[in-house]
Parts: C-alpha cells; structure tokens; sequence
C-alpha cells in the first residue's frame, strides 16, 4: 500500500499525542519513565512517517547521518555521568539551534536557486535563524560554564543592558530587510548578530541560576523547532516545537518564582542584579568559626532521632552517594526513624536533577517531597543530613539583602534541632555565597567525601550504633 499524504498526517497525530502524554507523564516521578517511553514512542512513528514520504527520493545521506547519530548518541549515554548530564543537555540544545540556522540558509539558497522565494517563506527563516543562533551560542556559553571551562561567576560590565538592546534592534533590522527581499547580506549579518547576542545574553548569568537558563534555552530550542517547521511545511515538527517552547517556558516562570527572581531579567540577561554594598552577615558570622564533628557523631543522633530529613545536592552527584543514601534511609527506618527527602526545585545544575538521581537509586517516590511541602516540618525535625547542598539551604537567601541569592526561597533546613553538613571542605556553593548555615549553633559539618561518609554511618548503624 503507498504511504500517502493523508497517512503521514494520521502519523503525525498519532506522535503528537504521545509526545503530549510523555510531558504530562515527566510531571511526576513516578510517572517519568512511562512519559519517557511514549515520548520515544511517538518519535519513532515521526521519523519512520517522515522518511516514508513521497518527498523521499533517495535514502543514501539519510541513512548514514541516522547510523552517525545513533552510534554517537549510544555511546555518549553510556559514557555520560550524571553530574555531566546538564552540560549534556545544553549541548543537545546547542545542536537544536545549530539545526535551525543551517535548515533556515539551506531553505533560503535552494528556494532562492528554483526562483521560490516569497516574504512569508523569508519571515520563517529570518525567525528560525534568529532564534536558532541565540539558541546555539547561549547553550555553548553554558555548556562552558557548566563544564568549567569558563568561569561560573557573573561577567558584568558598565551599558550591558544597553548594549544587549542596541544588539537586538540591529539583529531585528536586517532580519526584517532580508524578509522583504531576500538578501544574502543581510542574512549573513542578521546571524552574526543573533550569534552575538546569544553570548551576551548569558555571560551576565551566575553559576547558581544556571538551572533556570538550562530551563529557558530548552524553551528557545523549542521555538527554533517550530519556526523550522513552518519553514519546512511540516505540522509535526510545529507542534512539537510548540509543546517544547511553551513546557520550557512555563518550567523557567515556575523556577523564577521558586527564586524569587524576575522571568523578564533571565530573558534579557539580567540575572543576578549586582549585590549591593555594605558589610555582608557572612562576613560577621564567619569571626564566629565553624563546629565539625565525626560520622559518629551524626550517627548517634540519627538512630535515636523520631525524623530524619536529607536534602541532597550537586555534591551527592559529584560523588554518586545515591545508593548509599537509600541505605541510609532503609537502616533507619528499621530503627523507627521517619525519613524523608527535602528537594529544591533549583537543586544540582539543572531542572530535576536530584528527582533524577534518587529514581536511579529506586528511593520510594512517597519519601521525596518538594520544598513547599517539607519546610513546614523543619521545625518538628530532630536531624537534618545535608548532603553537598548549598545554597538552596543558604539563610543569606532570608537575612543578608547584600547577597547576590537574597529573596530567594530556601529549604529551611536551620529550624531542625541538629543538622549535619557533608561537605568536602568550607569552599561555598556555586554562586560563591557564604552559606551561614555553617556558623549555627546547631550545624555541625563533617568533613570528607559524601558517599565515604555516608558509607561510614551505615558500616557504624550496622555494628549497632551507640
């Protein structure tokens, strides 16, 4: 039977719906790997109806760019760490708009070579490019800044948000001149430009926000995707790009709320407004020295505590404490300790990462609660283990209005009667925050690599503890 127009559209429906039902099912742990299945799902019905297309005339190209990608794709998941897996994902979203500018300039010089150029059919590309190249270099400046190969800190300078509007008025101007005429000139200068601001777009960003720019770049990866598609006729690949701008979106709104930071700043790279000047109580509690204690010490309050609750951060990730930690928690429950899991929603470097990790360790979804719902038991808790957590339990966020993080809402991890600190050594978080957490009476850090010390506690509540 020839695949028809009509059954391509049929498809197409098909894989929209599944990739609807994968985002619905990424709302919840325990409903991701079932969203993940569909997802995958209805992407194989849109490649295999795409490639079926009468359109399709030779397979030869096609064949071997799928072979490529799939042996780099395979490789790269099983080499990946799971503390690299943000910088994994704005490369994936550097490639997104990277597609889009060079699908835009195929587009262009074929339509262009057949005599086929139109102004709406300009207006697409100019859109796609554009929103492909910010996509491209601000997911590079990320990638970077994640991976270290660029400093994590703020880069700010005198004008920049000036610099950033005349930057994006002269990107719109030859845009609009190439959408009437179509030409190649200002296509060119049109992308350097677009190129441009996506750098300064985000070298204003500082490393502790870096969740929500990974959550905002997903939403312009989507755009790209959609403007390509209008480009390329193709409903799919507009819806598709819809449903990924419009989750990306909404995701960042959320994350800025849970900061208490402006969704118009990170669009505009404002992220991070300079920290004012002054004396900073970090630097009054610092004179106060900090408490250290031992695993034993953890342990002795642990196995006689009624609740228990950890807050895992990036430093679990970088030391792969998961499993250790659901050891942990089962060695403890079995003493009648109560324990739960505290998440921020900007925890680790990006959206969901600690969800991710403790899925992986097959901790029960019911002992994983977010930050809304677990600060209210702060106070009733006898220990808090904070595990490589930083700012998100910094109480700057609430008391020191000199601080770059402060507004931003906490789990307030301090109004537990004990809390112990897993730290490798006194360095702050990645904003580079003092955390005056550690300068509380009732903090005590214990000092050493994360899955070690957890380790440890688990060998000592095994031999019976205290």
């Amino acid at each position: 039977m020839e695949f028809t127009v009509n059954h391509q559209a049929l498809a197409y429906l098909v894989a929209a719906i599944l990739f609807i039902l994968g985002l619905k099912g990424l709302t919840h742990p325990a409903s991701a790997r079932r969203g993940n299945l569909y997802a995958m799902l209805g992407m194989l019905i849109a490649i295999v109806a795409t490639l079926l297309a009468p359109e399709v005339q030779s397979y030869g190209f096609i064949v071997v760019g799928i072979a490529g990608g799939a042996i780099i794709g395979a490789i790269v998941a099983m080499r990946i760490q799971m503390t690299a897996m943000p910088q994994l994902v704005a490369a994936l979203h550097s490639f997104v708009g990277l597609a889009a500018v060079l699908v835009g300039i195929g587009t262009f010089l074929h339509h262009r070579s057949l005599g086929l150029l139109n102004p709406v059919l300009m207006g697409e590309i100019s859109a796609g490019v554009v929103i492909g190249a910010i996509t491209f270099t601000g997911s590079v400046i990320a990638f970077g800044k994640l991976q270290g190969l660029l400093s994590g800190a703020p880069v700010k300078f005198f004008g920049q948000h000036l610099l950033n509007a005349v930057i994006g008025a002269l990107t719109i101007a030859p845009a609009v001149h190439f959408a009437m005429t179509g030409s190649l000139l200002s296509l060119a200068l049109m992308t350097v430009l677009a190129l441009v601001i996506g750098v300064t777009l985000i070298i204003p960003i500082g490393g502790a926000d870096m969740p929500v720019i990974i959550s905002m770049l997903n939403s312009y990866s989507g755009w790209a995707a959609a403007a390509t598609g209008f480009t390329l006729h193709n409903n799919l690949l507009i819806i598709v790009g819809a449903l990924v701008g419009c989750s990306g979106a909404i995701l960042s709104f959320i994350m800025c709320k849970a900061m208490n930071r402006s969704i118009i700043n990170v669009v505009f790279g404002g992220f991070g407004s300079d920290s004012g000047t002054g004396d900073s109580a970090g630097a009054q509690a610092a004179e106060k020295g900090v408490k250290s204690a031992a695993v034993e010490d953890a342990v002795y309050w642990m196995e006689d505590a009624g609740k228990v609750i950890i807050v895992p951060g990036y430093g679990m990730a970088v030391s792969q404490a998961q499993h250790a930690l659901k050891e942990l928690a089962e060695l403890l429950g079995a003493r009648g300790v109560e324990v739960k899991f505290a998440i921020h929603p900007v925890a680790g470097r990006m959206p969901g990462h600690m969800n991710v990790l403790l899925a992986e360790a097959d901790i029960p979804y019911d002992q994983v609660l977010e930050m809304d719902e677990i600060n209210p038991e702060f106070p009733g808790t006898d220990v808090v283990l904070v595990v490589g957590a930083n700012d998100v339990v910094n109480p700057a966020a609430k008391e020191d209005k000199t601080s770059p993080i402060y507004g931003m809402p906490i789990l307030e991890a301090g109004r537990a009667r004990q809390v112990y600190f897993l730290k490798r050594s006194m360095r702050p978080g990645y904003s580079g925050v003092d955390n005056l957490l550690f300068y509380q009476d009732n903090t005590y850090l214990v000092f050493g690599d994360a899955k070690d010390t957890i380790e440890g506690m688990n060998t000592a509540l095994k031999g019976g503890g205290h």
